[in-house]
């Protein structure tokens, strides 16, 4: 059998109404509070002060607009592929059904690579957020336990804390999780509407001179690096199979959510780079926290504490909703026969991936309580980057070799939306470092070394023999 068989979509639709399914709980607007959870976290805290600083100057805001443009084309593919396709697992099972088996492991394994390194950096952040608050309170946690060994401490226990409170989260069902990350956007959101109506005020356009510091190259290898700050939409289309009525909410959770934080983020970058000169988020502070420091040079100090209190919950929700888009491409992949059926087991209880999420969060939190994290923001943003390229692909491909299939949702302006979200992808890559696509090369070699050994013999569309997407039965 060829490994670029297609799955079935009427085996894959099949499967979620079968017992392996979880559990629909989600409307449109869990889904956009999903989307905005995680894109508005790391990014608009953490990001924009490095790429400001050291790639871009005044000219973040093209950064953003570029990234958000390259997602916006991908955007409307996942929303075809999800209102086609209502099945957990995102681009890998969007890529198994539409370009076949090898393109979706690949793809899967890629994913795996960019939900878990980004799991943990998160949670490392969110440790230094929330001890720094610690301190300002006046409560001072020994080094030992709130560094890695190679930062001169023992274990890192709040980033560990962390992600077991979020996999507890996870196992006790989608509902809780979709109400706690509600209440996390809602604040995080007012924090920022707070940063811009507070700042906005202190712009001084002399601070956006040169305007361009380091070129249009730099703006690029800054849009690269600010991609980061996207990857929430693509964790929506994680929970196709959870919501309700997935061919009218994905499409609406997927484009809501990116539309309302391109809009932000555009704001907050323009508004950072004209209150203070962008050489000054050069600094240990601009980089770890440009926002807040942002406030603090200005003599905004209550709002930089209020700010820090935001970005507490903003990278919490991050944590979250990456880990809850990890488990669910575990789970999809498992039950493939892809990787061990054991991770595809389902809770009785909470008809939530139980098995996957603790295995998701065992690893992630003993790589963030034992390592720092140097590899920060570049190795997530390829890994998506290739995944929205794949899937970009794959709605030009189903259009032509399924016209059959109903969609719900089509991507305007075919072929032109896919084939531009192919290329500005292709082309963000473009600016990230070279040794980020060595790292990413030694993973994908990796990967097909598994596949080749364990997914390629152990596959349930190998073993059942099922019909190829479009072949007659």
């Amino acid at each position: 059998m060829s490994i670029f068989k297609t799955k079935p979509i009427a085996s894959l639709i099949a499967e979620t109404e079968g017992k392996q399914g979880l559990k629909k709980a989600l409307g449109p607007f869990d889904l956009t509070m999903l989307g905005i959870g995680c894109i508005i976290g790391t990014g608009i805290f953490v990001l924009t002060g490095v790429a400001a600083a050291d790639l871009t100057g005044p000219a973040l805001v093209l950064s953003f607009i570029f990234s958000g443009l390259a997602c916006c084309f991908a955007a409307l593919c996942y929303a075809e592929f999800a209102s086609m396709i209502p099945v957990a697992g995102s681009a890998y099972t969007y890529g198994y059904a539409g370009l076949g088996e090898i393109w979706g492991w690949i793809i899967g394994w890629d994913l795996i690579l960019e939900y878990a390194v980004g799991i943990a950096t998160v949670a490392i952040g969110w440790s230094g957020y929330a001890v720094n608050l610690l301190n300002n309170m006046g409560i001072h946690l020994p080094k030992a336990i709130v560094s890695s060994p190679m930062e001169g401490g023992v274990i890192n226990i709040p980033a560990m804390l962390i992600i077991g409170l979020i996999a507890w989260l996870l196992i006790s069902g989608v509902r809780n999780t979709s109400g706690v990350n509600g209440v996390i956007v809602i604040i995080k959101v007012a924090v920022v509407l707070l940063f811009i109506v507070l700042a906005v005020w202190h712009v001084k356009p002399g601070n956006w001179t040169p305007f361009m510091p380091f070129g249009f190259k730099g703006v690029i290898s800054g849009a690269a690096v600010v991609f980061f700050s996207y990857i929430g939409f693509d964790a929506v289309s994680t929970a196709a199979e959870e919501t309700r009525n997935p061919q009218k909410d994905m499409p609406k959770g997927i484009i809501y959510s990116l539309l309302i934080c391109t809009v932000l983020y555009i704001a907050v970058s323009a508004i950072l780079t004209g209150i203070v000169k962008y050489t000054a988020y050069q600094t240990t502070a601009g980089h770890n926290a440009p926002v807040a420091y942002a406030l603090d040079l200005i003599g905004i100090h209550w709002g930089a504490a209020l700010v820090s209190v935001g970005a507490i919950c903003g990278i919490t929700s991050v944590c979250l909703v990456l880990m809850y888009g990890q488990s669910r491409i575990f789970f999809a992949m498992a039950r493939d026969g892809l990787i061990p059926k054991v991770l595809g087991g389902v809770s009785k209880k909470h008809q939530t991936p139980a098995v996957s999420t603790i295995i998701v969060a065992s690893v992630c939190a003993l790589t963030a309580g034992f390592f720092p994290i140097s590899i920060v923001s570049e190795l997530v943003s390829i890994g998506t980057l290739i995944a929205f390229i794949i899937v970009c692909a794959g709605t030009i491909v189903l259009r032509y070799k399924r016209k059959d299939l109903k969609r719900a949702f089509k991507a305007p302006f075919f072929p032109v939306t896919p084939i531009l979200g192919i290329f500005s992808c292709a082309y963000l890559i473009t600016g990230l470092q070279p040794a980020t696509w060595i790292r990413f090369v030694v993973w994908f070699i990796l990967g097909i070394i598994v596949y080749c050994a364990y997914s390629y013999k152990h596959s349930a569309l190998r073993k059942d023999r099922v019909p190829e997407s479009g072949e007659k039965v």
